[in-house]
């Protein structure tokens, strides 16, 4: 008989989580692998991380920082994790993701399950006939400065799953590679995943602070 997990955390999810991340697709981390050499072994792979993940072990590395060019100039720094860490990130987001939905405002359109950017511009295109205004709001550097131990209590009000906080709280402050190669650690910034993370926890946080301040109605 195998010794059980501290953590109630199935294959079955680490391969559902898995398959999200390959139709996400996504460029390669810190250690170099492509989504494509993950599954050269991909059974030994999914086996070790849901070991890992189960046994409370798992320690994400560091994620690879690069800067995007912004339309307005200057840049924006991107935070990409391995194709490992991305598996990771999608269990956590499997679990928690059902919990949040039900909590936000309906036009809220961001990360979110079948809705996207697409969505948010139909319903501004109706909109725009009975307002001739638009209310532009923009947090600066929200990422770059939130309260980490402020926004972990925001994820708790939603969970009380130990293993979805340790796994957040590890997130929050690995390490971050930087363009030049140099490694370091507990940025801020780090908080800015992949496009492909939700962010729930980022997400939680704009809905419990600032969504009562700013609705479009």
């Amino acid at each position: 008989m195998g010794k059980v997990k501290p953590f109630d955390i199935s294959k079955r999810e680490v391969w559902e989580a898995f398959k999200r991340v390959k139709a996400n697709r996504g460029a390669a981390g810190v250690d170099g692998q492509s989504i494509e050499e993950f599954e050269q072994n991909l059974s030994g792979n999914l086996y070790k991380l849901w070991n890992r993940l189960a046994s409370g072990s798992y320690m994400p590395p560091a994620v690879r920082r690069v800067e995007i060019p912004k339309a307005t100039g200057g840049t924006r720094p991107l935070s990409i994790p391995t194709v490992a860490d991305r598996i990771a990130q999608m269990v956590v987001k499997d679990v928690l993701e059902p919990k949040l939905e039900p909590c936000f405002h309906a036009d809220s359109y961001g990360y979110r399950p079948h809705r996207s950017a697409h969505d948010a511009l139909k319903v501004a295109r109706q909109r725009c006939w009975k307002t001739d205004w638009v209310l532009d709001v923009d947090i600066q550097g929200f990422f770059d400065n939130i309260d980490h131990g402020l926004l972990m209590r925001a994820v708790r009000k939603h969970t009380d799953c130990k293993w979805v906080l340790l796994y957040i709280e590890r997130w929050l402050t690995a390490s971050v590679q930087m363009p030049d190669g140099t490694v370091q650690q507990d940025l801020q910034s780090l908080f800015k995943w992949s496009p492909l993370m939700f962010t729930p926890h980022s997400t939680v946080w704009l809905l419990t602070v600032f969504s009562e301040c700013f609705l479009i109605q």
